[in-house]
C-alpha cells in the first residue's frame, strides 16, 4: 500500500519518527517527509538519512496551521506523532500542552482534509485512558478529535484512526535512558517514585511494526490497541543490577496505567527480569 506514496510524519525527528523513517525507507516510497520543530534534530536526521534521495525535511510546528497546509501538499499518508510528552512539563504548563496536543491535532486534521490526504493515524498513549494529568487529558481530547473527524469529511476519501499503546523502551524522556545514564554515573540505587508502580512496556521495533500494521488495516474510526505485557518498576531496577529508593509519587502520576477499560498494567502478564534485560540490550 506504500508503493509510490508520499508519507509525512509529524514529530518526524523524534525517537519514534526516526525509527518509523528507518522502517518506511525500506518501502518503495515516492517521498518520506519528516516534519518537526527542532532545528538540531533535523540536522542530525539529515546526516542519518542523507543517502536516501526520497527523504525530505520540513521545519514547522503543528500549532501553525498555515505551515501544515503547506507541508501537506501532495501527501498521501500522515503519521501524527508530534506532541508535548513530558508529564511534569505538561502538568506545570497545561495551556502550552493543550495548544500543541489538542489544537495542534485539530490543525493536522484540518490541513489533511483540505489537502485531500487519504489516511491520518494518530499516535496516542495509555495515559489517555481515565486521565488524571494534563498530558493524558490532552491526548484523550486529541483521540476524540481524530475519531470525530471521520464524520466531517463530506465526499472526501480520507480516513482517521488512532494507535494507542504504552511506554516504548528507549524513547526520549523515558525511564530506561534516564536510569541507563545513572548506572553509567555509578549510582548505587535508582529512584522509583513508588515501589508498587507498573507500566506497559514494549520495544521500539514492536511499536513501529504495530503503527505500520495499523495503517495497512485501518478503515477509519478505529483505536488500535496492542496486547502488551507490563513491567514492575522494581523489576526494571533489578534488570539494571541496581537497588532502588522511593521518592514519592509526582503530581499527575498513576500507580498503574490502563490501555482500555479493564486492561490494567497491574492485572496483567508481567515481563520477567530476563525479558526486560533483553529489551534493554536491544535498545542499547
Amino acid at each position: 500500500m506504500f508503493k509510490d506514496k508520499t508519507i509525512l510524519i509529524t514529530g518526524g525527528t523524534g525517537s519514534l519518527g526516526t525509527a518509523l523513517a528507518e522502517k518506511l525507507a525500506t518501502y518503495n516510497l515516492k517521498k518520506l517527509i519528516l516534519f518537526s520543530s527542532s532545528e538540531d534534530k533535523q540536522y542530525i536526521s539529515k546526516q542519518r538519512f542523507q543517502h536516501l534521495p526520497f527523504m525530505r525535511w520540513r521545519i514547522g510546528n503543528i500549532r501553525d496551521y498555515a505551515r501544515l497546509y503547506d507541508a501537506f501538499e501532495d501527501v498521501d499518508i500522515v503519521i501524527h506523532a508530534a506532541a508535548m510528552k513530558c508529564i511534569d512539563v505538561c502538568q506545570a504548563e497545561p495551556h502550552e500542552c493543550m495548544k500543541t496536543n489538542v489544537q495542534g491535532t485539530q490543525n493536522v486534521i484540518d490541513a489533511a482534509k483540505n489537502r485531500n490526504v487519504s489516511k491520518v493515524i494518530f499516535i496516542s498513549t495509555d495515559k489517555a485512558v481515565n486521565p488524571i494529568n494534563a498530558y493524558g487529558k490532552s491526548k484523550a481530547m486529541a483521540e476524540e478529535l481524530i475519531i470525530d473527524a471521520n464524520k466531517c469529511v463530506g465526499d472526501k476519501n480520507i480516513k482517521f484512526s488512532v494507535c494507542r499503546y504504552g511506554n516504548v523502551i528507549g524513547s526520549a524522556k523515558s525511564v530506561i535512558p534516564y536510569w541507563s545514564k545513572l548506572v553509567k554515573d555509578k549510582v548505587e540505587k535508582l529512584p522509583i517514585t513508588d515501589t508498587r508502580m507498573t507500566r506497559f512496556f514494549w520495544s521500539m521495533t514492536e511499536a513501529v511494526d504495530f503503527v505500520i500494521e495499523s495503517l495497512e488495516k485501518m478503515h477509519g474510526g478505529e483505536v488500535f490497541i496492542p496486547k502488551l505485557k507490563s513491567a514492575r518498576m522494581v523489576d526494571i531496577a533489578e534488570a539494571f543490577g541496581k537497588g532502588y529508593f522511593q521518592t514519592g509519587i509526582r503530581s499527575g502520576e498513576k500507580i498503574h496505567e490502563e490501555l482500555a477499560q479493564g486492561y490494567n498494567s497491574k492485572d496483567n502478564d508481567y515481563l520477567t527480569v530476563e525479558e526486560i534485560k533483553e529489551y534493554i540490550k536491544e535498545w542499547t
